[in-house]
């Protein structure tokens, strides 16, 4: 089978996702094919330089419907030629992208691709596509559906995690950001955004809080306590499927929970004749991807079983990992990861993560595989593992080897 190696992996820095925040007058559009021309200006794409772009992105509705991968071509310095094709796997999407572009060149179809995501949630709000298992009971009772914030306050109460260790989790996310940041730790990866006229209107990710310690955090209030105890009531959901909680510790809030924001990631991905053809050196080898179902109710736990899937699938063992990254979607699901598999924790999310800088659903996938090999690279360590929970219940992995 066809090794595929990453060539190149860049993002756009992370706006708050907000009307006030530096994206929010730039498009999912616009956004996408800025990141797009940067990559194939970096690397000297020419042509029908590669398959296909795979672009993940979660709400597809509105700018961002109507296959905005082919859109975001159209819209580039891309060739024509190159067709797009828009996933959406929730917050997996850009990882999900990038696994599928690596699996059709090891398969033999294509020599290389363009894969990542966009997602505008200042734009286009999360949830306005609507959701079966949300919306239609048919589907919503039989599957004890709660909201993903109470999801992650069972995980809490399941696994034993206090509010306490959720926010000690959090200020160490912005800390670490921090220090990335003024190290300048992404500058091999970001790629500030321009307006129209070529000026910066973004090129640092602006939601972070570098200065927040726990103090701060003990002062919010509990972002799903009243939707859990009072109405609508998702607490008693929770434990008709859980009857052995006698109560939910509501533990998340706006402090300890990834942040609603805009980005856009994209990894060039290629076997070794793409390389050669280009004149690229390659980066990492994609060594695994792996994907799994999970209980939809408690949603968020799909790290530890996709993870235990793609070692399992490829021989390894959790030693054999240098480095992970883990997106911070709430506190609590790092946390289990880190107590399914006992790993240290200055091995996780070295340089922050979603709680600090934001999580653009569709991109983050990708922009953690980014993350992650720039940091291998900067520690010169060999081997790493991303990975992501996923609405609905699923989880998803990929396993990263430098070359």
């Amino acid at each position: 089978m066809t090794d595929a190696f990453i060539y190149d992996a860049a993002r756009t820095p992370r706006g708050k996702g907000r009307k006030d925040g530096s994206l929010h007058e730039v498009t999912s559009l616009s956004l996408s094919a800025g990141l797009l021309n940067a990559v194939k200006e970096r690397n000297g794409l020419e042509g029908h330089a590669v398959e296909d772009l795979i672009w993940g992105n979660v709400t597809q509705v509105k700018e961002q419907g109507g296959c905005l991968a082919r859109s975001a071509v159209l819209a580039s310095d891309l060739d024509e030629s190159i067709p797009g094709l828009s996933i959406n796997r929730f917050c997996a999407s850009g990882m999900e992208a990038v696994n599928l572009a690596a699996n059709q060149i090891k398969g033999g179809a294509g020599n290389g691709y363009l894969a990542g995501g966009v997602e505008m949630m200042g734009r286009v709000a999360m949830g306005s596509d609507g959701a079966a298992i949300a919306v239609d009971p048919t589907l919503a009772m039989k599957t004890y559906f709660v909201p993903q914030g109470i999801s992650a306050d069972i995980i809490a109460t399941e696994y034993g995690f206090s509010r306490e260790d959720a926010d000690a989790l959090a200020v160490e996310s912005q800390k670490r950001a921090a220090k990335a940041w003024e190290e300048g730790r992404f500058d091999k990866s970001i790629v500030p955004v321009k307006d129209q006229n070529g000026l910066t209107i973004l090129d640092r990710d602006e939601y972070m809080r570098p200065g927040t310690t726990t103090e701060d955090l003990g002062k919010l209030k509990a972002s799903f306590q009243e939707m859990g105890e009072i109405m609508p009531g998702f607490d008693k959901v929770a434990m008709l499927k859980y009857p052995h909680l006698d109560r939910i510790n509501h533990i998340h809030h706006a402090g300890n929970s990834s942040g609603i924001v805009d980005g856009a990631a994209a990894v060039l991905i290629g076997n070794e004749e793409f390389g050669k053809a280009n004149g690229l050196k390659p980066r990492a080898r994609i060594r695994a991807t792996a994907k799994i179902g999970t209980d939809p109710t408690i949603m968020l736990t799909g790290p530890v079983p996709v993870t235990e899937k793609i070692l399992a699938d490829s021989g390894m063992s959790i030693g054999d990992i240098d480095l992970f990254e883990v997106n911070e979607a709430f506190a609590s699901v790092v946390l289990r990861f880190m107590q399914a598999f006992q790993v240290d924790p200055a091995l996780v999310n070295v340089n922050g993560g979603s709680i600090a800088m934001g999580h653009p659903l569709g991109a983050t996938g990708a922009i953690i595989i980014g993350t992650l090999l720039d940091e291998l690279e900067r520690q010169d360590k060999n081997v790493g593992l991303a990975t992501l929970c996923i609405a609905s219940g699923m989880g998803a992995a990929t396993i990263i080897e430098r070359v």
